[in-house]
């Protein structure tokens, strides 16, 4: 099957260039600090969680405790939660599901900190735990050394858990366009966690592991850094909205759609926000710049001078990779314009 004979709105990734781009940030991050710890939010799929770990991977970062499952029941061997879990109803499974994985999850509040360990007591297992530094989004994490200093010795005296270190993702500079402030305040960042390592330090708490980073701050994490997982995910597939950051990856993701209406000026494509997030800025047609696009539920205008005709493939770089993959049920594997494989997107929708 070639992709235009696809019924569309299809998602089709370039297999090749997905590798490629895998390959890519691994030996850039060869001989380096931080291990590459991808993020599963991307793709959701676990066949591509295995071809990471088999290329050299140290685990997988994921949102939510579903994701996490379905990782598990793939044979993923070592799966971070890089958020907090808080319903009861969620920290019972997940004290299970760290009997069938080397599982981290993590905390920024004593009372869900003592709920994991008591689960995890009576479920018979170990949980790690990160405690997250808050990094600039003003979302969860700890802000205070002192609190922070208090949650790691909690966490080392507590049955059941295990303080692993320190969650610190600063995901205001994953799309920061301005490339000197986001050096620069990457290497605040860097210096703000040397102090907080310093200072657990001086309190006898070792901190094992720290985790964060983007893609696009993963070439200043190829560097001197005090990280040492990179949880970079969108770089396997790349969007439009990372396409002017220059960080060294290629587009490998694309929805492909056909021109259901054309003239002058102006072609619409069967392809609206039910199929490609608009979440992070508007779609671009490959190899075509326009004027002007608008968004509606099923289709996308585009505007400029152009030559598409009724009928015609497009191949449609989505603004952002990671909401739009969660749109669809499966994935079309290419090779050129042949298709080679569909796998299902097995955690599409899983939020919980």
């Amino acid at each position: 099957m070639k992709i235009r004979d696809l019924e569309t709105p299809a998602l089709v990734v370039m297999e090749k260039t997905m590798e490629r781009n895998l390959d890519r940030m691994l030996s850039m991050l060869e001989g380096k600090h931080p291990r590459l710890r991808p993020h599963y939010k991307t793709h959701k799929s676990p066949y591509i969680a295995a071809l990471q770990i088999a290329k050299g991977a140290k685990g997988i970062t994921c949102s939510k405790l579903s994701e996490a499952e379905d990782l598990a029941n793939y044979g993923i061997k070592d799966i971070l939660i890089a958020n907090q879990v808080v319903q009861p109803s969620k920290i019972a499974k997940m004290a299970h599901l760290a009997g069938r994985c080397h599982l981290t999850v993590c905390v920024d509040d004593a009372d869900n900190l003592k709920a994991i360990s008591d689960a995890a007591c009576l479920a018979g297992t170990n949980v790690n735990v990160y405690v997250e530094l808050e990094m600039g989004m003003n979302r969860c994490g700890v802000n205070d050394f002192e609190f922070f200093c208090e949650l790691a010795w909690l966490a080392n005296s507590l049955p059941g858990v295990t303080y692993g270190g320190i969650q610190a993702y600063a995901g205001n500079l994953a799309h920061e366009y301005d490339r000197a402030y986001r050096e620069k305040t990457t290497l605040g960042n860097e210096a703000r966690l040397k102090e907080l390592i310093a200072f657990l330090e001086s309190r006898g708490i070792k901190s094992e592991n720290v985790s964060g980073g983007s893609t696009g701050t993963s070439y200043l994490k190829a560097e001197d850094t005090v990280y040492t997982e990179l949880q970079a995910g969108s770089f396997m597939f790349m969007d439009r909205a990372y396409r002017p950051m220059e960080v060294g990856f290629e587009n490998a993701l694309f929805v492909a759609a056909t021109v259901i209406s054309a003239g002058k000026g102006r072609f619409v494509i069967d392809a609206g926000i039910k199929s490609i997030s608009p979440d992070q800025g508007p779609p671009q047609v490959l190899g075509w710049d326009y004027d002007d696009v608008s968004l509606s539920e099923e289709h996308t205008s585009f505007y400029g001078e152009h030559n598409f005709k009724v009928g015609d493939t497009v191949m449609v770089i989505p603004g952002h990779c990671c909401a739009t993959v969660n749109l669809y049920d499966e994935l079309y594997y290419s090779d050129g314009e042949e298709i080679t494989a569909c796998r299902p997107i097995v955690s599409r929708g899983k939020a919980q």
